[in-house]
């Protein structure tokens, strides 16, 4: 199914040479009848230098190039380079005309309407009238009407509903079939080998860009009356912040760039909606424990002058540290019960379900979306599987496809070996320096711990804000930020270094380099971001010793304790730091950033008129959309999303964050992308790719690692231990909860002495182990092994029950919606009906016109019946 419009605009591709002066190409769709007169279409430009002396033989292979690309049917006018707007820059328009058009259309199987949908719409929503608001014109949503669509054929011409050849085909489609042509056409052959396409001359410096124009400014509309504005009607509707809280035109996205930009939007959408009911059930799990602070009876007892004020805490360093009392950290405690509540059990198994609910829902758009866009069966060989021009022109040897018979370029398998090895071996080295990072940042919380307690004891200013600000809260938040510095230090490194060892690899294919890229890129995010809040929620106060018996990290430094509240409070603020800084980087780079670059530009763009700074250099001067620009997004979005799955149940906000920050993104990317970057050459795209696969992979983790959160990480477990079976007091069962988890140490014991030693005996630290005076003391009481064994048989059985439901919830929900099947099995009777009826027909004319041959009564019978066959099916 496609829709179909009655207008085009023009589009552009740039290609220019990094010299003095420049050339352009400029690609034009011509209808055949009037190939003298200015026409609308898909032009591509291209810049290069025919004066200075030039790297190579540049100047032949440009000359070559363009005149195969004549050969190929495509037309080609040069704009003198006195016309620029710098006085280098060539233009050389190249037209596509009709017969082309066709030709290619036929080799990529593109599908075009043969009949008006007549499926009738589904039930309409009784609370649409609700939803207006949020809705945008339906001239703006579906901009062309429903057809049922059939792959293009050059003989069956007759077949189709083209009202005019001038806006048959979409300008992403056609600027697809001249982008095709560029990246095949050939340009000579160089040491024996034959070179061809666009992207090898771009990467010698034969020309230097190349990109699709837009139709228009997005600021104002043409002053060609046939010109859609697609581009100021995206801008207007879409790419404004002001509109935010309105829909996406999706099918106006896909025809302006393509369905592969279309998908992603499409995606980043859905899942923004989806994000709103996590969003809300969160913010109550946070309302719930806001509301229910003051009745927390453990931050009562803390708090307490009577009890937290008289337990005297071992100290938290050698030597420099002090005995404090418990009641110092009663802010922290009233806190930690905002995450550290009964909700967030509820919020994390919520929340494994809610990510299958999403995966499988969007599973179900994304079948929709392939329906509405023809790309039922689309096969992603047909552009991704080709071989890479990198991969030809580096592959030496050849050797026969078993497939075609033809000879091949391929890697011999030492070389893929050796190349293979060197990858693999920079991946560890920039996996083990995250490592070391992170154990970098672990040494300062343990080296600044002490100078914080003492900065804040003999300071009379923090004196007033100590009960908020404490020695350990303002490690945490320090050293959060550090570590957050070295991510994203970390990040643009390794972002470089990934597509050097993926370029050195010589992937095969354009889908095997973005797969390969993708798993490096991946991996290394997710250990980069993702290992201080594995170390604080899994590691952190769980190897630490007793007093007396410390561990010590390399012999030396002590490993850090958990505040007697727990270490939740501490994983909630590493999480809320590196999120919110990375969403709050990430759109600072990516709006603030080409904004700059373009600004001079722009203001250009605003003060000439169009005769004295053409459109496709107004263009030119825009950022460029490379390959990997979806990529880079895609890869955002996931690392969000393992934010709110993987560690979830310690910040209950971590939706709403995301969703407030992906309503911003969905406005600053379709910003940037209509207003800072030139129009990027469209492509197909059938679903998300290998991400469905990563963040299917991240959901199953996400079960097991909030489980391990609320088992280990908070203390909901030892307190339910307390309630149901260590309890004295039935009338209040939770009071003396916080006395009974501290354990009794004699000072006298202590191998390295605090330099003020007081007159104290005693000093209380949190585990279950005996009293020194027991016969088995400092060893690890039996409520301790009950409070082990119940937190396995919770992640046991929370694992059990959650995974049940999510296969469940994945089983009860078809992949493909049943209107989507009827309409696909519709679409494809009535094609075959159509195509069946026009062969009978071409056979009853060649009867009647008396071209009879032999077996063309055999043949009419048979295709007679095959309408016959079509129809009872």
């Amino acid at each position: 199914m496609s829709r179909l419009g009655k207008k085009e605009e023009e589009t552009l591709i740039e290609m220019a040479s990094a010299t003095d002066n420049n050339m352009v190409i400029l690609i034009n769709f011509k209808p055949s009848r009037s190939a003298g007169e200015d026409s609308n279409g898909p032009l591509y430009e291209s810049s290069s230098n025919t004066e200075s002396e030039l790297p190579g033989n540049s100047e032949d292979r440009r000359r070559e190039f363009e005149s195969n690309l004549q050969k190929s049917g495509l037309e080609l006018e040069t704009e003198d380079k006195k016309e620029s707007e710098n006085g280098k820059t060539y233009y050389v328009k190249i037209h596509a005309p009709w017969e082309v058009l066709i030709t290619y259309a036929e080799v990529l199987n593109i599908k075009v309407p043969i009949k008006e949908n007549d499926v009738p719409c589904t039930i309409e929503n009784p609370i649409d009238c609700m939803l207006s608001p949020f809705r945008l014109p339906e001239k703006v949503m579906h901009p062309d009407p429903d057809y049922f669509t059939a792959p293009f054929r050059k003989d069956r011409q007759e077949l189709y509903l083209i009202h005019d050849e001038s806006t048959f085909f979409s300008p992403s489609v056609r600027n697809r079939i001249v982008f095709y042509i560029l990246t095949r056409c050939p340009y000579g052959t160089e040491e024996g080998k034959k070179k061809f396409g666009i992207k090898r001359l771009l990467s010698n410096g034969t020309y230097t860009a190349a990109y699709p124009l837009h139709d228009c400014q997005y600021w104002k509309k043409s002053n060609d009356p046939h010109c859609d504005n697609e581009r100021y009607t995206l801008y207007m509707e879409w790419a404004r912040f002001l509109r935010f809280f309105k829909e996406q035109p999706l099918d106006l996205i896909r025809k302006y760039y393509g369905e592969k930009i279309g998908i992603y939007f499409a995606w980043l959408g859905f899942y923004t909606e989806m994000l709103f009911l996590a969003a809300v059930v969160g913010l109550f799990c946070f309302l719930y424990g806001l509301f229910t602070m003051d009745a927390n009876m453990s931050s009562k007892e803390i708090c307490d002058p009577a009890i937290g004020g008289e337990i005297i805490m071992c100290p938290l360093c050698d030597v420099d540290c002090n005995y404090w009392r418990l009641n110092t950290t009663c802010r922290p405690s009233e806190y930690s019960h905002l995450f550290d509540n009964v909700a967030t059990l509820f919020f994390a198994i919520f929340m494994g379900i809610w990510v299958t609910l999403f995966l499988e829902f969007w599973k179900r758009r994304q079948a929709r979306l392939k329906y509405e866009w023809d790309l039922v069966d689309f096969e992603e060989e047909q552009q991704q599987l080709q071989l890479r021009p990198e991969y030809e022109a580096k592959c030496t040897q050849k050797k026969k496809n078993p497939v075609t018979q033809e000879m091949e370029p391929y890697l011999p398998l030492t070389s893929k070996a050796v190349r293979f090895c060197i990858s693999g071996t920079t991946v560890l080295f920039w996996t083990s320096l995250i490592i070391a990072s992170m154990i970098a940042v672990i040494l300062y919380r343990l080296s600044v711990y002490a100078a914080f307690a003492s900065i804040m004891k003999n300071t009379q200013t923090l004196q007033p804000i100590s009960g908020l600000l404490t020695p350990q809260l303002a490690t945490s938040v320090t050293a959060s930020c550090l570590n957050f510095v070295i991510i994203m230090i970390l990040n643009f490194l390794y972002e470089r270094i990934a597509v050097w060892i993926t370029d050195m690899e010589i992937p095969r294919t354009h889908l095997e380099y973005e797969n390969r890229l993708t798993m490096k890129m991946f991996l290394f995010q997710f250990v980069n971001y993702y290992s201080s809040c594995f170390y604080v929620a899994f590691f952190k106060g769980k190897f630490v010793g007793y007093p007396g018996n410390y561990t010590y990290m390399f012999s030396h430094w002590r490993n850090e304790e958990c505040d007697p509240a727990g270490c939740l409070i501490e994983l909630t603020t590493q999480l809320t730091i590196v999120m919110a800084g990375k969403q709050i980087w990430g759109n600072i780079q990516e709006a603030i950033v080409p904004w700059i670059w373009n600004w001079w530009g722009r203001q250009r763009a605003r003060c000439n008129p169009e005769n004295l700074y053409s459109r496709w250099e107004q263009d030119h001067d825009l950022q460029r959309f490379g390959h990997l620009g979806l990529f880079y997004e895609y890869l955002e979005m996931v690392i969000q999303f393992g934010f709110i799955t993987l560690f979830v149940a310690s910040f209950p906000l971590a939706p709403l964050l995301a969703l407030m920050n992906n309503i911003l993104e969905i406005r600053v990317d379709s910003w940037k992308l209509t207003t800072q970057f030139r129009r990027p050459v469209a492509s197909k795209a059938h679903s998300i790719g290998v991400w469905q696969e990563i963040l299917n992979g991240m959901a199953v983790l996400s079960v097991v690692t909030n489980a391990f959160i609320v088992a280990f990480t908070s203390d909901m477990i030892p307190r339910l231990v307390y309630y149901y079976a260590y309890s004295p007091n039935a009338n209040s069962p939770m009071s003396g909860y916080i006395n009974n988890s501290l354990s009794v140490f004699r000072v006298s014991s202590f191998s390295v002495k605090p330099k003020d030693q007081g007159d104290i005996d005693f000093c209380r630290y949190r585990d279950y182990r005996y009293p020194p005076d027991h016969e088995l003391q400092y060893s690890h009481t039996m409520q301790f092994w009950h409070i082990l064994a119940a937190k396995m048989a919770f992640i046991i059985i929370m694992e059990h029950v959650v995974f049940i439901v999510k296969f469940f919830v994945a089983w009860m929900i078809p992949d493909v919606p049943a209107d989507v099947t009827a309409r696909i099995k519709r679409e494809k009777f009535i094609t075959q009906k159509i195509l069946h009826e026009y062969e009978l027909n071409k056979l009853k004319e060649k009867l009647c016109q008396g071209k009879a041959y032999q077996g063309m009564e055999k043949e009419f019978i048979a295709t007679e019946g095959k309408v016959e066959l079509s129809q009872a099916m």
